[in-house]
């Protein structure tokens, strides 16, 4: 673990209204957010979590949230800054199937592909209110056949090649990368700890909780499916916090974010 390195690979921002980014509590307003992904360099190999989202479905399916997204905040775009393509990574774990969390799965068809075993059937089968969060089915072929939405299946993809491994519970990805299940923003959503030689461990908190704001009054985002679960999740990510002496990140937290390491940075 003494060689894990975690690069954050900035992939643009969106914008929700204040109501949306704290549910039922506000205030309201254009709250614009970041988009990340995780990579994971480690001595089992090249782990990411996450693939941000797809300018384009953006665009169509949800102009509303303004994506702001460059060449170099694209999946390959932001590998290219540290010298790597996407055939370079080994693992593609989603935290779930958000479409600001799988827009960039297209690029790694040869990867191994990780998520809870809930994820790709709620997909395909969204609840209504699911139905724009679970907008961009391009990740799984099962899934766009599931719903209708064959365009949307990238050229070159295959059943077999947007498989995933189904996974449930608590798990260790590799020594030291841990996802903790913390369901309730989706039926299978992970936050994920890394753990270092040399420094505390980093808990992302992912979706379970978008901002610093947002664990510390247990309000989460109205992008969920059960919001009891989901404050109960929020309270696990305090307690294995505490437990663990680790720092905390947030998805969506702009001003946070503002002070990350992002680029060629990395912590380690």
């Amino acid at each position: 673990m003494s060689d894990t390195k975690v690069y954050l690979l900035d992939g643009g921002s969106l914008v929700l209204d204040g109501f949306h980014v704290y549910w039922n509590r506000g205030p309201g307003g254009e709250v614009r957010f970041p988009v990340y992904s995780i990579l994971i360099e480690h001595a089992e190999g090249r782990f990411l979590i996450d693939t941000g989202y797809d300018y384009d479905h953006v665009m169509k399916a949800l102009a509303f949230e303004k994506p702001q997204q460059t060449k170099e905040q694209t999946i390959p775009g932001a590998l290219a800054q540290l010298g790597l393509a996407p055939a370079d990574i080994d693992v593609v774990f989603n935290s779930h199937f958000h479409f600001d969390h799988c827009g960039g799965n297209k690029f790694f068809p040869h990867a191994k592909k990780i998520c809870h075993k809930l994820e790709v059937p709620q997909t395909c089968t969204p609840e209504p209110f699911e139905v724009l969060g679970y907008s961009d089915v391009s990740f799984s072929v099962e899934a766009a056949e599931a719903r209708g939405m064959t365009d949307q299946i990238p050229e070159g993809a295959t059943v077999e090649n947007t498989t995933f491994e189904g996974v449930e519970g608590d798990f260790e990805l590799a020594k030291g990368v841990k996802l903790f299940f913390t369901p309730g923003h989706s039926i299978g959503h992970y936050s994920l700890m890394v753990e270092f030689g040399t420094r505390k461990p980093i808990l992302f908190t992912i979706d379970a909780a978008y901002t610093e704001q947002s664990l510390d009054t247990l309000n989460q985002a109205s992008f969920h499916i059960d919001p009891v679960a989901g404050v109960k999740s929020m309270r696990r990510v305090r307690q294995l916090a505490e437990e663990h002496d680790a720092e905390l990140m947030f998805s969506h937290d702009m001003e946070n974010f503002k002070t990350y390491r992002t680029g060629t940075r990395f912590y380690g």
